[in-house]
């Protein structure tokens, strides 16, 4: 067994031999370099736990070359040795890191909680791993579950604190899943361990009326792309602010007139069939061809990329600073309107964008729309499509919904001043204008 200084000249002059060879450093035992029969050299630390009787251990530091070098190496050899003699296996204490670096991760780690919990304890893991995929994924990203604090179970809640009902059901799912890693002993202790879950939302009534509706249209103009043509969208669907925003054109069909939500953008996770009323064929159309003239013909769709983006990657964000300039274009509106009318200016009743949801579900009822076809429309799971008439009611409601949502579209095709859907076109390119 060679012995010698390993230094870049000592290990340059070694010549390969059809066996691995070994160089052992003279002045740091345990420390030495291993040459293979195809010249490849690495440095290693070989350890003993225990006396002489124990076996011995051998722990690879790295390639010869950038960065390890005989001095870096033998730098990683003293820490290696300072372990040993603290009882700690250096070879145990890195499969131990490298397991919390990939299995522990959380991206991955949230997919094996989905897959060995959710699924069989949650009757909705669909819902509950959509959350984890939109909101906790892109902040804790590959971060190891030990490594986790509170501060950043904080900033994903963050993301959350304009929809509390979302926040304490994503609360609710990260403390699941945090018990049910300290349950399998892979963390010893859940970082949420006694965090009060976020405020429940306030009971809410707020119902637009048609004349807030059509100040709001209005009053969008001033926005441009892409909040008014999203704001618009929420207006005549009723769909959820975030499935609108994600909105792809690969989703849209205009042959059939249909949006088809797929079930892992959808709240519930499950697939989910729009159907476009005229209003919201004409704000696609007029993305589609960026407002240029149609010349007699249906403009064609793109078939794939985000509708609503500002990047051309990723969808559209910053949702309190678009709601935020409606409300001040709102505001000069109705003063513009008031100064014209002669009368004292005054500003709108505080709004939320989920509004548009309930002022939807509550114009379907006044138009004479059955509970349970409101509930498929804005694909919302409760009430009628809940429980036992859950299981065994199928109906996809589709006729009905795409009847109830042209029925909306006409409404507010009305309270927009047009008679009727034929007008449709000319509000939207008017308001484009």
């Amino acid at each position: 067994m060679a012995t010698g200084k390993l230094t870049l000249k000592t290990i340059g002059a070694l010549v390969k031999t059809d066996r691995t060879e070994f160089l052992w450093d003279e002045d740091l035992a345990g420390f030495g370099l291993r040459m293979t029969s195809n010249g490849a050299k690495s440095y290693i630390y070989q350890y003993r736990m225990g006396g002489r009787e124990a076996q011995k251990k051998r722990f690879t530091i790295g390639k010869h070359g950038s960065p390890w070098t005989p001095e870096t190496a033998r730098t990683e050899a003293k820490r290696l040795a300072m372990m040993v003699g603290q009882g700690i296996d250096p070879a145990s204490a890195d499969k131990e890191r490298r397991r919390i670096a990939v299995d522990l991760a959380f991206e991955p780690y949230a997919n094996s909680f989905v897959d060995g919990y959710l699924k069989a304890h949650w009757k909705d893991w669909q819902q509950g791993k959509s959350l984890l995929d939109r909101e906790a994924v892109p902040v804790l990203q590959r971060t190891p579950l030990p490594l986790i604090k509170r501060s950043d179970v904080s900033a994903v809640l963050d993301r959350l604190k304009d929809r509390p009902a979302v926040a304490r059901l994503m609360h609710a799912t990260l403390r699941k899943l945090f018990k049910w890693a300290v349950s399998r002993g892979d963390i010893e202790r859940s970082p949420i361990e006694s965090m009060d879950a976020p405020r429940g939302p306030a009971s809410r009534d707020r119902v637009l009326t048609d004349a807030e509706l059509a100040t709001i249209w209005e009053a969008s103009d001033k926005l441009g792309y892409p909040f008014a043509p999203m704001y618009r969208l929420l207006i005549v669907s009723g769909q959820r602010r975030e499935e609108i925003a994600a909105l792809d054109w690969c989703e849209l069909d205009r042959d059939t007139a249909t949006w088809t939500l797929p079930a892992d953008r959808a709240k519930n996770g499950k697939v989910h069939i729009v159907p476009l009323n005229a209003l919201a064929v004409a704000e696609l159309d007029a993305l589609a061809t960026q407002g240029a003239p149609e010349n007699g013909q249906p403009p064609k769709w793109p078939k794939r990329g985000l509708v609503f983006t500002t990047t051309g990657k990723t969808a559209v964000s910053g949702y309190s600073r678009g709601k935020t300039r409606l409300d001040r274009e709102i505001a000069l509106l109705l003063a513009q309107q008031a100064k014209e009318a002669g009368e004292k200016a005054h500003d709108m009743e505080p709004w939320r964008v989920h509004d548009f949801r309930r002022t939807v579900a509550t114009g379907l009822q006044r138009l004479g729309v059955r509970f349970e076809v409101t509930e498929a429309t804005l694909n919302h799971v409760s009430g009628a499509r809940s429980g036992v008439a859950g299981v065994y009611q199928r109906h996809d409601w589709k006729e009905e919904k795409r009847t109830a949502l042209d029925a909306w579209g006409r409404h507010v095709s009305a309270i927009l001043d047009a008679p009727n859907d034929t007008n449709v076109t000319t509000i939207v390119r008017r308001a484009a204008a």
